[in-house]
């Protein structure tokens, strides 16, 4: 694979590669069992979301989502680190610098067919990873659906237009998802982070020189009517799956998970970070109309492009950089500013320590 426009990639350049595979999960949306902003049991208006019933799913969903191994053998899960643990649903932090080669060595072991498509960075036809009638054929078609048990390798360039603009930080996200039914797919769970910096900027593992602390956040309304899985979590989770009426309004409504990183009502594990670090916020929207976000930090600022905020705007498939230097200790809220996305449980919190 040629690099892109004629570059040629550095002499400490890295040719990075992630073994993932789409996985079926048994995802829990809040795992501890109650609301943890309010620190008490879930109540009438959280249980229309969480509380499983004769025709009600309740919290946990069968999902598919990105999961790394840690060789082409996919029998080994690569631990998830604990400054990561928040990452919930997304799929394994990719990174890469300016002038970096990244390869994805993809398998599919859900039932139905899967792809790998990346936002922002050079591909070749055999590496798109979305299915339309775009005049290939053979192998520029492969990479398009990977059968159920099906396996592809993906492979991106990282030129100068997929890194850091001279207007960003020394790092910027991109993200990657399925794009075979891209509806169905994502609402399925099938999302990840890419983190590229600017060339000169990285340590040798990727993280970027100038900053001590990161979080990347997706808000988004799961549409589990959506998901590939509807019938299946019906079969399994309500009580009384053959009274389910699917198009019924209520029952509708309660399959609309509105979650930061997959989880609702402050599950999400507590960011942590210390007062004066260097922090830098990804911020990640997916979904549909009714996904317009407007992540809020309480007690402490951000800077977003180039402009000091509390609140910053969040569209679908939009990617936002933010940088911190906390400096209010507290345990502080973290949330969706939009009243219908509060009701619904897009709450998360960040703690600053002195």
């Amino acid at each position: 694979m040629a690099f892109a426009s004629g570059e040629a990639p550095a002499a400490n350049a890295a040719t990075r590669t992630y073994y993932i595979a789409a996985d079926e999960v048994a995802w829990d949306y809040a795992p501890s069992g109650i609301n943890q902003i309010t620190g008490e049991p879930f109540g009438e208006m959280e249980n229309v979301f969480v509380q499983q019933g004769p025709r009600r799913i309740g919290r946990v969903y069968l999902k598919a989502l990105y999961r790394e191994y840690t060789d082409a053998t996919f029998a080994t899960l690569k631990p998830r680190p604990p400054q990561w643990a928040h990452l919930g649903t997304l799929g394994p932090l990719i990174r890469a610098e300016v002038g970096d080669t990244i390869r994805v060595v993809f398998t599919n072991n859900t039932r139905f067919a899967t792809s790998f498509h990346v936002h922002g960075l050079f591909y070749e036809k055999d590496s798109e990873g979305a299915p339309y009638s775009d005049g290939t054929s053979g192998s520029d078609k492969a990479d398009d659906a990977v059968a159920p048990g099906g396996r592809h390798t993906y492979t991106y360039q990282v030129p100068e237009r997929a890194g850091p603009g001279p207007n960003d930080p020394s790092s910027i996200v991109w993200v990657y998802h399925s794009h075979v039914d891209e509806t169905a797919d994502t609402n399925a769970g099938l999302i990840g982070p890419i983190i590229v910096s600017r060339r000169g900027s990285a340590n040798a593992d990727g993280t970027p020189t100038d900053v001590d602390r990161e979080f990347i956040t997706l808000f988004t309304v799961f549409d589990e009517n959506a998901s590939p899985y509807l019938q299946t979590n019906i079969d399994t989770y309500t009580g009384r799956p053959k009274t389910v009426k699917p198009d019924d309004e209520d029952f509708q409504e309660s399959n609309l998970m509105h979650s930061i990183n997959g989880y609702v009502y402050g599950n999400l594990p507590l960011l942590t970070t210390n007062q004066g670090q260097r922090v830098r916020w990804y911020l990640i929207g997916m979904g549909t109309e009714v996904d317009l976000h407007t992540p809020h930090w309480h007690g402490n600022t951000v800077l977003e492009d180039g402009h000091q905020r509390d609140v910053v705007e969040l569209l679908p498939a939009s990617l936002k950089v933010a940088d911190m230097v906390p400096d209010n200790p507290g345990t502080w809220l973290y949330h969706c500013h939009v009243n219908d996305h509060i009701d619904a449980g897009m709450l998360a919190r960040f703690q600053v320590t002195p």
